[in-house]
């Protein structure tokens, strides 16, 4: 048969046409397949199984449609070739040679050129090509009913920790690893985010009383998978798991594990203690404080020796003053004696040094104290929250502004994708005078987490540069933002416009927000009144105060005496 008939007689049976639709149908498979491999953390041979079985897949199809046909909605078998001497096994011997034929140039690309051709990322500066890293993700909850995801991220955090205890070992932080979740991130793009050159993914299934963990080490440069294991446990045994992952993927690591790399141990070995402690945590960061706090305290009841559950329990009881911009003699109370429980009961571990830091430094304005406490946690393996971060938050209090630039960067650099993080290098900056790095820093943390607005910030940076009349703009878009809209009118010359936002500050806010009308005073030049309620502000004990020394709304006040006096009132540091 001439190949001009041989095409027709392919054309007449349909075969080119089952050849390109089967081609079609194959690539969308293997754009499938991919992501539901990853998803359910399926290794990597999966996929050549799959290319393998499309691959046969070839022959067959075209040899089925030379065979049968397809007419008003009735398969019937093909009629006979009209010409010549290609017929029966040497028909059928061409048609599998077809599909053998159709088949190569995929199956060659994906087995041999492909891992020729794909180049293999960079390391990233600071990563694998420096010091061995590590992002630990969430892991997935395959529970029959879908609501262990709190369980799986607690777990998953706990394995973290863990591995921060490691000496040599880079491991970023929580939120930054999290964030990934339910996002469908290559590994590249974790890898180059987060500058790891490794990543332990995993899922966890609890059904009643049991619990299975499955974790695998990806190496990110080629997506090896370096080590992989399932765990299948009682629930009380859910603690050393978490310790057994941690020394698998030191080895895996071929990282030596040194006694002082060994941690305190697991937040409680109490079950339902350690289920009221995850909830409480998942709310905290979750922003939702107030119910965070109900889960601690039941969690501490179940277990009166969890120091990281005391810890926390200081954090929520402080975090919600500072929210409130207030703290009463018992909220004071509360969060000093859980943080001192914490650390009695962890000298070794840095979350009941942070608690305590956090309270004497936002609502005691105990600053040695706070300075010691920060210290000493710095000392001591990061776990559970970062001392960076804290240590640069008083720092910039204590008008040490560069010293916080520098600690807040570490902490960023831990943490790159924590949203908080960026904003307070943002203050940093805005407060050292170097408004265009603020406004980088603020652009970063919206393209982090463009859901969550950031406020007024940008504005009061059009301010502080003499960008008015956008900053107005800015101030405008938030009604509520009265003190700035003040500013902002003051300084465009509408002096009975900017007096009414004034007035309406005072007469909605008046006692709650003597700190915010002392700015807009202080920003429109009249000091007198600035430090009347500045004063006002120091006996509210309005948190805001804790401020003073870096506020630069305050910049007209600064070389004023009365200033230094009332540092000194504050016991914070004169220049």
């Amino acid at each position: 048969m001439e190949a001009g008939a041989l095409i027709s007689e392919l054309k007449r049976r349909r075969v080119i046409r089952a050849l390109v639709g089967y081609g079609i149908a194959a690539f969308a498979v293997l754009q499938i397949i991919e992501p539901i491999m990853h998803g359910l953390h399926w290794p990597d041979s999966v996929l050549s199984y799959v290319v393998v079985a499309l691959a046969l897949g070839f022959p067959l199809v075209v040899t089925l449609a030379s065979i049968f046909d397809v007419k008003q909605g009735r398969i019937e078998r093909a009629a006979p070739a009209r010409t010549g001497k290609l017929r029966g096994v040497r028909l059928g011997l061409v048609l599998v040679g077809i599909g053998v034929a159709a088949a190569a140039p995929g199956t060659i690309w994906y087995f041999f050129v492909r891992g020729i051709a794909k180049p293999l990322p960079a390391p990233a500066a600071g990563t694998e090509a420096v010091t061995p890293s590590i992002a630990v993700l969430s892991f997935v909850d395959m529970s029959p009913g879908h609501d262990q995801e709190y369980f799986a991220d607690g777990v998953a955090e706990e394995i973290l920790n863990a591995l921060a205890h490691v000496e040599g070992l880079r491991v970023p932080g929580r939120t930054s690893c999290f964030y990934f979740k339910g996002k469908s991130a290559k590994l590249a793009d974790i890898g180059r985010e987060l500058r790891v050159g490794n990543v332990l993914e995993g899922s966890l299934r609890k059904d009643g009383s049991r619990v299975r963990i499955t974790a695998q080490l990806v190496r990110v440069e080629d997506e090896m998978h370096l080590w992989s294991e399932t765990y299948e446990r009682e629930l009380t045994g859910v603690f050393a798991v978490q310790d057994e992952i941690a020394r698998d993927v030191v080895d895996a690591l071929k990282l030596k594990l040194s006694p002082q790399n060994a941690r305190a141990g697991a937040p409680t070995r109490n079950t339902e203690a350690y289920t009221e402690y995850l909830l409480g945590r998942q709310l905290f960061y979750a922003l939702h404080t107030e119910e965070s706090l109900q889960h601690f305290e039941r969690a501490i009841a179940l277990d009166s020796n969890s120091a990281p559950a005391w810890g926390f329990l200081s954090i929520a009881v402080t975090q919600l003053a500072v929210n409130a911009g207030r703290a009463s003699a018992e909220v004071r109370d509360r969060a000093s004696a859980a943080a001192e429980r914490a650390i009695a009961l962890a000298p070794e571990e840095s979350v009941g040094y942070v608690a305590r830091a956090f309270l004497r430094n936002f609502v005691l304005w105990d600053w040695p104290g706070a300075q010691a406490d920060a210290e000493r946690a710095l000392t001591l393996p990061k776990s559970y929250v970062n001392p960076d971060n804290q240590y640069a938050l008083l720092l910039l209090k204590m008008g040490r502004t560069r010293e916080a630039i520098e600690f807040g960067r570490k902490a960023r650099d831990l943490d790159p994708l924590n949203t908080i993080y960026w904003q307070n290098l943002a203050a940093y900056y805005r407060s050292a005078g170097e408004l265009g790095l603020a406004r980088a820093a603020l652009t970063r943390r919206l393209e982090i987490s463009p859901d969550r607005p950031i406020g007024s910030r940008l504005a009061v940076l059009d301010l502080l540069s003499g960008s008015v009349t956008e900053a107005l703009a800015g101030f405008e878009r938030f009604p509520d933002e009265l003190a700035g809209i003040a500013m902002a009118k003051h300084d465009l010359g509408r002096a009975t416009e900017s007096q009414q936002a004034l007035d309406a500050l005072i007469a909605r806010d008046g006692s709650k927000a003597a700190y915010d009308i002392a700015e807009v005073h202080a920003w429109c030049g009249d000091r007198d009144r600035a430090f009347e309620w500045l004063e006002r502000a120091y006996d509210q004990h309005d948190l805001s105060l804790s401020y003073v020394k870096a506020d630069p709304l305050l910049r007209n006040l600064r070389d004023d005496p009365r200033f230094k006096v009332f540092l000194k009132k504050m016991k914070l540091p004169v220049d």
